[in-house]
């Protein structure tokens, strides 16, 4: 058996997603943490663009394919993404300014409450959709209200309300009111349109903008990391040096993404059968899946999974994540019970499915643990003029 690897815990405290609209705004009042990349010290206005799936180490690797990302101020190292490294986890960190333990959307698929007569059970809400159910999947924003649900206020610490250039068909849906809350959102449909959004609230004046795609992940998900994600990078590479073009004196475009990729393709498992007894449901996603153990199993789950799964995997208690750091520091009120009792997280190139998520067992590019090529994304700054 080989060492098992350290997983790449979140700096929380440092160069995070989590910390990095506060050190955008701070940059822009003149105290920028020493992390930030140079150019953004000072400036006067801040373009925040989230590359979905985007990580560090895809991008170092190909140079070629993205000269204009890979030339960029911050290239050479990155910052880290939060746990789980998963869209709806990482997106709500970066726009609340907040760990995950605080914002409680804490990954992809999370238990919520259920009553059926006098009985008080669980769903599984669908972050990304805002439904629930498996089989008859139902609309959440009525049952479970994401001003309750994601509590705390987005872009906190601006001094003015932060416009949002995102796809026009994620407006009024549940995740965006969970993560953007009330901002204002420029919709584009094709990405020519977004660099139009752009140029358009430059030319107001607007000091901080948000803008958001997500290409690069849809790719990878369905092709993995092969020529079409490079054809896709291209194409996203020529769009930041169009933005960057856009810029007028004094403005700087900021470059991150939410997590990285790892290839997985067909290298999918069930987890083992000899668990299930003690198993009641379970939840997350393929590289984060969490085990809802039966009442009274929590301890004997965690040490058969340890046992099966513990080859290709961390295999920790949700108390031991929280103990040592994994979400950011203790949970918020309510927010455990969102998770299971114990989760299994591949370092291996693999997957553990979940039967009732079929939608799941498609994808070839994959996320959402704590591998380096998952966990580290860039950070970049890129002016008009050239890199200061």
């Amino acid at each position: 058996m080989t060492d098992r690897p350290s997983p790449v815990l979140p700096d929380y405290g440092g160069a995070c997603l989590s910390t990095l609209v506060p050190a955008l705004f701070a940059a822009q009042a003149g105290t920028a943490p020493s992390w930030l990349p140079a150019p953004l010290h000072g400036a006067r206005q801040i373009v925040l663009l989230v590359l979905d799936g985007l990580g560090w180490h895809q991008l170092h690797h190909r140079p070629s394919v993205a000269p204009t990302l890979t030339a960029a101020t911050g290239a050479d190292q990155p910052i880290t993404s939060v746990v789980p490294s998963t869209t709806a986890c990482a997106l709500t960190s970066i726009t609340t300014g907040r760990p995950p333990s605080d914002h409680g959307l804490v990954g992809y698929r999370l238990a919520v409450e259920s009553e059926a007569g006098d009985e008080v059970g669980h769903e599984i809400l669908n972050t990304l959709r805002w439904t629930v159910g498996t089989g008859r999947v139902r609309d959440a924003r009525r049952t479970v209200p994401a001003a309750t649900f994601q509590p705390y206020p987005v872009f906190p610490g601006s001094a003015s309300t932060v416009p949002v250039v995102s796809r026009s068909e994620f407006g009024g849906t549940g995740f965006t009111a969970a993560h953007l809350g009330d901002s204002p959102l420029t919709g584009f449909r094709v990405a020519s349109t977004l660099v139009v959004g752009l140029r358009s609230l430059l030319a107001e004046g607007a000091p901080f903008i948000y803008a958001y795609y997500d290409g690069i992940d849809k790719v990878a998900h369905e092709h993995g990391l092969g020529e079409q994600y490079e054809a896709e990078l291209g194409h996203v590479d020529r769009m930041v040096g169009d933005i960057a073009g856009l810029l007028p004196p004094g403005a700087v475009l900021a470059v991150t993404a939410d997590h990285g990729q790892i290839e997985v393709g067909k290298a999918t498992q069930l987890v083992g059968s000899d668990l299930m007894p003690v198993v009641e449901f379970l939840s997350g996603e393929g590289r984060f899946r969490w085990l809802h153990a039966r009442p009274g199993a929590a301890d004997a789950l965690r040490e058969a999974a340890g046992a099966v799964h513990g080859d290709s995997s961390w295999v920790l208690s949700r108390e031991q994540m929280v103990d040592e750091g994994w979400f950011g520091g203790n949970l918020r009120q309510g927010v455990a019970s969102r998770l299971g009792d114990v989760a299994l997280v591949p370092h291996a190139p693999i997957a553990f499915l979940d039967p009732a998520d079929t939608g799941e067992s498609r994808l070839v590019g994959r996320h959402g643990s704590l591998t380096p090529d998952e966990m580290h994304v860039p950070l970049l700054a890129l002016t008009r003029d050239g890199n200061i």
